[in-house]
């Protein structure tokens, strides 16, 4: 988002409509903020109320430029009460028990919305795509299917994109009978989506596609299937990196490439831009930490240790707890159990130290029956 939509012309007009705020939530000093609003998921964007200091809009996910217009408009409309009938304050109800966290009213309210909707509104992409996305992250993956297949258009348009990769995300979660053939449906569309040159969409939103194939075909245990969309997915993601015009732009792609370097069965592949990225952005501890993943799927495991090393001085909050377990899982290959058992009461004892809001019971759970699991 920051590296491609938020610097985008287009957005000059709305710089004094709201007061703009980034929350580091891997940052212990914006604990008051995460017991308040918590996260689930990366990016999440919110519209706060500074009267009641209640989300009155949450939205999951990045947005495109026209996405993002539309949502601060329904943000803006929702704080300001201007809807008090039919689809338009059924869905800005919806808004505000999402942004409070309370999905099931939430889900609730959308489809009040979605029934209540005049032919042709204009908030209708918006208010389905925020439906998937409250049911998927809900576990509601039947009625996520039901409404994909019901609502995804005929028009191949960005929302048609999204819709069809959230139903083929909701579609693997199944576990009723129908199950393949709802898979192979929403595959189908997400292949029409890719194909279609005419869509605009982001690159990491066309990575996402390719993304929702691996996972589907990963999911059936089909090997040959997978590696054959990750060797295309790796190739789209090679070109949009090269055509990126900045090191951070083209570094937005690496968790991406990194992981359809492994699926592709290249590694080697994802050391040689890793390591442009490190020397690019040496601040920052994502290439390091990304780097000792590859280098351990290649069985250089003290090179790969060296880079946890480098990752670790510069990580923090609870991502560092990552590091800590690939570090771990890497001792652990090489064959040094002691010493990953080590490192993972390093992770432990430094997991205690983070706020209750950034760190869960069950992160605690899962270190200790790790620890002593090496230990038995």
């Amino acid at each position: 988002m920051r590296a491609f939509v938020f610097t985008d012309r287009a957005l000059e007009r709305q710089a004094g409509r709201f007061v703009w705020l980034s929350i580091d939530a891997e940052n212990d000093k914006n604990e008051a903020f995460l017991e308040k609003f918590p996260i689930e998921a990366y990016p999440t964007m919110l519209v706060i109320d500074p009267r009641s200091e209640k989300a009155v809009l949450s939205w999951v996910g990045s947005a495109t430029v026209p996405q993002l217009e539309s949502i601060l408009d329904d943000g803006e409309r929702s704080w300001a009460g201007e809807a008090r009938e039919g689809a338009d304050a059924a869905l800005a109800a919806a808004d505000r028990f999402l942004g409070g966290g309370d999905q099931v009213e939430a889900i609730a309210a959308y489809r009040d919305a979605l029934a209540k909707a005049p032919p042709g509104w204009t908030a209708r992409d918006r208010a389905v795509e925020s439906l998937l996305t409250t049911l998927d992250l809900s576990g509601g993956a039947a009625e996520c299917v039901e409404t994909a297949r019901a609502e995804l258009p005929d028009e191949r348009t960005p929302h048609f994109a999204r819709m069809a990769a959230a139903g083929l995300s909701c579609a693997v979660s199944l576990d009723t009978p129908d199950k393949a053939a709802s898979v192979t449906e929403f595959e189908a569309a997400v292949r029409s989506a890719l194909g279609e040159p005419r869509i605009e969409m982001s690159g990491d939103d066309r990575s996402g596609l390719y993304v929702a194939l691996y996972v589907a075909r990963d999911d059936a245990q089909d090997e040959a299937g997978a590696k054959a969309i990750a060797e295309q997915w790796l190739a789209f993601l090679d070109t949009a990196a090269a055509e990126a015009p900045t090191p951070q732009a083209r570094a937005v792609y690496d968790s991406h490439r990194l992981s359809a370097s492994l699926a592709a069965g290249k590694p080697e592949h994802a050391v040689e831009f890793l390591r442009q990225s490190e020397k690019a952005l040496p601040d920052d501890y994502n290439p390091p930490a990304r780097l000792a993943l590859a280098l351990a799927e290649l069985g250089r495991y003290d090179e790969a240790l060296a880079a946890t090393d480098r990752a670790l001085k510069l990580v923090y909050g609870p991502r560092k707890l990552r590091v800590y377990t690939s570090r771990a899982d890497i001792l652990e290959k090489k064959g040094d159990t002691e010493a990953a058992k080590a490192t993972l009461g390093d992770a432990l004892r430094y997991a205690r130290t983070l706020p209750k809001a950034q760190v869960s019971q069950r992160r605690l759970q899962s270190l200790e029956a790790r620890i002593a699991e090496l230990g038995s």
